[in-house]
């Protein structure tokens, strides 16, 4: 799949500029460790267009959606991806696994005094070795020899890999909390951070207000915190992300439609999904890569409402929920609240946003599944 490309009906917009998604925000509101309880962070309100924002909390969600709304999750399971070693001629090596790959094979980031050469060996800090195959620009491909299976070792001796901007070692809870409860496809070296909110009684709740849950599976990658190196936005090359949009979601929103609920997207990374998996304005299945880089000028024709962290300035993210929820409508939410004293980033607080026409999607999306 690739980058953008605008359908019938997408916004024209003037050139996008990467400092026009910058804002200032206070280091101490970056938050560096987990509430004690998930549903305790706050959830910022942004109703679509106008109208007052509202300061509440994840476990005031409930009370927010209507029964026969469809919640979709992404439920990539984030592994170990942090390793140590040392290089034949002694130098320390850290390696950042990106991808599992088949026959014991990764795709990593390799941080080294010096570059490793191909066919060089890494001694690894929990046993075994790493062969260097080749690079392919940031990236390392490496042929593991370790016991028991790589990703069963990982699991042992890696370390998680909690984002660049959480300026600590990980610790013990930081295996539970940097991992959503319905986490159960293996493959993510990053948390889809919306989804750490939810806890088994936020879900129960939802699930009595008569609530559907449905699942995506998007493997986030360490190129999710590559920051954008080029001052035209449109330039820029998404990094490559596996997922899998699944014929039971696909059916699931399809009926979601049928009876007027509501599509609701857990995280960016299920918009990307879903938006990998649109074909002639209709959802279908589909399974590989995606390259989507989505934003103002995109229309996001997949979900009625984002339920997302604050992201970094001037990062993809920002920008894919600009396209959302409209550039002006996002960044008076951000200073709101930054003014509000929010908390930011994978451990930080949320916002609910519905999208600038969600209630025109709805009715168009309605009439095309009779």
């Amino acid at each position: 799949m690739g980058g953008f490309h605008p359908r019938p009906g997408a916004r024209r917009t003037a050139a996008l500029k990467k400092s026009d998604f910058n804002y200032a925000l206070p280091e101490e509101l970056i938050a560096q460790a987990p509430l004690a309880e998930r549903s305790a962070s706050r959830l910022l309100l942004v109703p679509p267009v106008t109208g007052a924002f509202s300061d509440l909390q994840v476990r005031d969600l409930p009370g927010l959606l209507q029964p026969g709304d469809l919640l979709v999750f992404n439920d990539t399971r984030v592994i170990p991806a942090r390793l140590f070693g040392q290089k034949d001629s002694g130098g320390r090596v850290e390696i950042l696994i990106e991808r599992l790959l088949p026959g014991e094979q990764a795709r990593a980031q390799v941080r080294a005094s010096k570059s490793p050469k191909p066919g060089s060996k890494i001694a690894l800090d929990g046993g075994g070795r790493a062969e260097v195959l080749g690079r392919d620009g940031e990236f390392y491909d490496l042929r593991f020899e370790v016991k028991g299976g790589l990703e069963a070792w990982l699991l042992k001796v890696g370390r998680l890999p909690l984002p660049p901007y959480i300026r600590r070692e990980p610790g013990q809870d930081d295996a539970e909390r940097y991992q959503t409860v319905f986490a159960r496809q293996v493959g993510a070296v990053a948390a889809p951070t919306a989804g750490l909110h939810f806890d088994e009684p936020l879900l129960a709740t939802l699930r009595e207000r008569g609530v559907q849950f449905g699942h995506v599976t998007l493997h986030v990658g360490a190129g999710t915190f590559q920051p954008v190196r080029v001052d035209d936005v449109r330039q820029h090359t998404m990094h490559s992300e596996w997922l899998n949009v699944g014929a039971e979601l696909v059916a699931q929103v399809r009926r979601t439609r049928e009876a007027g609920g509501r599509v609701v997207a857990v995280g960016t990374t299920v918009v990307r999904a879903l938006e990998s998996a649109m074909r002639d304005g209709e959802l279908a299945p589909f399974a590989g890569e995606t390259r989507i880089f989505i934003f103002p000028g995109y229309r996001i024709r997949s979900v009625d409402a984002l339920l997302t962290n604050f992201h970094l300035p001037e990062s993809t993210l920002l920008m894919l929920v600009s396209a959302f929820a409209g550039k002006e409508r996002v960044f008076d939410a951000y200073r709101h609240a930054v003014e509000q004293r929010y908390r930011f980033f994978s451990y930080g607080d949320a916002m609910l946003l519905w999208g600038q026409d969600s209630q025109a999607r709805r009715r168009a999306a309605a009439t095309a599944w009779a």
